[in-house]
């Protein structure tokens, strides 16, 4: 009955708003035969371990990421009418309501129950079911993502809400309600929460945008009603959509300079590739250098994060066209256009929850699939994380012994989210990253190049997520001594800069630095 209670009270603050077995120990010799510089006599050459599923799913051509379709480009924020607001609501038999008011009364103080039937009043006179907004979508995107977080509900002026959390001590969910004066409170206790799930701080500022554009149409009762059971739980991307919906189209997410792009289209592949461990479909684009040559091998950096970094490669090759670095083959690698992400919870999931899956398919299935296709030095390779790909990147880095393909000889480690290793997930033991997963256990040195970089001024950008943990900084501090200990070949940079804004300049200088003419 208490879990009825705990409907019941959730309810009534709900809106008048609206491969790891590739993994081979004896790959020890391999990875030293990387070691050797990049002036290795004898080139190293990766094992393609993608399944028949795997291959006959990959397909490369030309570029298509300028070609989304018209109706998928956004409008501005102020042009309220340019976005498409739609609720399915829920509801709850009035037998259901009564019954909880009932055996809420043992549980509350008058005060609170008197609040709780006031607001079910209405329907219990009426004997009318109870109704909600259960979903809430603009432009096709769950306004509040996959968190587990209720919309407001609006009293005297004043925004109350509702927030559950996991006490993973007696395995049960525990929901309290806070009170905030106006709309601007509520949102900047919905930039804490989100900040402490990890979010990145561009996807917590859609969120934003998402809310009060659903608040003024639900006001207004400027929105489309969804038929009941319209929504549903997508496995394959672990997020809410509209099962009616066809051709999703995300491009239209994607950050870059599309004049850019234009400039050098002809010189970028486009690669759709999926990969059975994660069961997703990523989109991964190639650029190749200017006056790309097939017959000559190229070192090649390979960029997580592809929807931010893509737009990165245009400036980094018109430095190669400049003359002001040797030609290197920049990759980048995403979810595939019909993959939406705006709350980063696929992100966090596979760069972090499900890093030994993605390490597995970065490893033996694209990096290999990539040389079939260009001619790569892996030995002075890259690959390059941020954030929770910082975490990915540092994680690589130290099981790259562990494989018998060794694709990277040099690994960029930028603001690694490492309080993320603490929240509350199985498997996910801090204890480990700390002790660098056991690398200098298994071997005396790392014969692979570190490059550790960070913004000075971003501790204040995650302050709500470290729950007593390590800043970002901190984190960062304590890698770099440990490296420092082991005598590891570490370039280290602190940019004047919050967590994301240095990145542009690091790829440009790395760029320069690592690769020189």
């Amino acid at each position: 009955m208490k879990r009825v209670i705990a409907i019941l009270l959730s309810l009534a603050f709900f809106v008048s708003m609206s491969a790891c077995g590739n993994n081979d120990s004896s790959s020890l010799s391999a990875q030293e035969k990387a070691s050797e510089s990049v002036e290795n006599i004898e080139p190293i050459h990766l094992t393609n371990k993608m399944t028949e599923t795997e291959l006959s799913k990959v397909d490369k051509h030309s570029l298509t990421l300028l070609d989304a379709p018209e109706a998928a480009k956004k409008t501005s924020t102020n042009e309220q009418s340019g976005n498409k607001v739609r609720i399915e609501f829920g509801h709850v038999p009035i037998d259901d309501i009564i019954s909880g008011l009932e055996s809420a009364k043992e549980e509350l103080t008058d005060e609170e129950y008197g609040k709780l039937y006031e607001r079910f009043d209405s329907y219990i006179e009426s004997s009318e079911d109870y109704t909600y907004p259960k979903y809430i979508f603009v432009d096709g995107q769950n306004v509040f993502g996959n968190a587990p977080i209720l919309p407001p509900t609006y009293d005297d002026g004043k925004i109350t809400v509702t927030d559950t959390k996991h006490n993973s001590e007696t395995d049960s969910y525990e929901t309290t309600t806070n009170t905030y004066a106006d709309m601007d409170d509520y949102l900047d206790w919905i930039r804490c929460k989100f900040r402490d799930w990890n979010y990145p701080e561009e996807e917590i500022e859609k969120i934003e945008e998402r809310i009060l554009i659903a608040d003024e149409a639900y006001r207004n009762g400027n929105y489309e009603t969804l038929p009941e059971g319209s929504v549903v739980y997508s496995e394959s991307d672990h997020s809410y959509i509209i099962s009616t919906d066809e051709n999703k189209d995300y491009r239209n997410e994607w950050e870059f300079d599309r004049q850019a792009v234009e400039e050098i289209r002809e010189s970028i592949d486009e690669i759709d590739i999926f990969d059975e461990e994660l069961n997703k479909n990523f989109v991964v684009h190639v650029t190749l250098p200017p006056g790309y040559d097939s017959s000559k091998e190229y070192p090649l950096i390979l960029l997580t994060d592809g929807i931010w970094r893509f737009g990165n490669t245009p400036e980094m090759r018109k430095v190669m066209e400049d003359g002001k670095s040797s030609p290197v083959i920049l990759v980048s690698i995403w979810y595939s256009y019909d993959v939406e992400d705006t709350s980063g919870s696929k992100r966090y999931n596979d760069l972090v929850l499900e890093r030994s899956k993605s390490l597995d398919f970065i490893t033996d299935n694209l990096m290999p699939y990539l040389g079939e296709n260009y001619k790569i030095n892996y030995a002075n390779s890259t690959l390059y994380g941020h954030s929770d790909g910082g975490v990915f990147t540092h994680y690589a880095l130290f099981n790259s012994d562990l494989y018998e393909n060794q694709p990277f000889g040099n690994y960029i480690i930028g603001s690694p989210a490492f309080w993320g290793l603490y929240y509350d997930y199985p498997d996910l033991d801090p204890e480990e990253y700390e002790k660098d997963y056991g690398y200098f256990d298994r071997n005396e040195k790392l014969i692979k190049s570190v490059f550790l970089f960070a913004g000075s001024q971003e501790d204040p950008d995650y302050k709500d997520s470290y729950n007593g943990h390590d800043t970002t900084l901190e984190g960062v501090a304590k890698l770099k001594e440990r490296l420092e200990s082991h005598g590891a070949d570490l370039t280290y940079k602190l940019y004047d800069s919050h967590h994301y804004q240095y990145i542009p300049e690091m790829l440009i200088e790395y760029l320069k630095e690592k690769y020189p003419c």
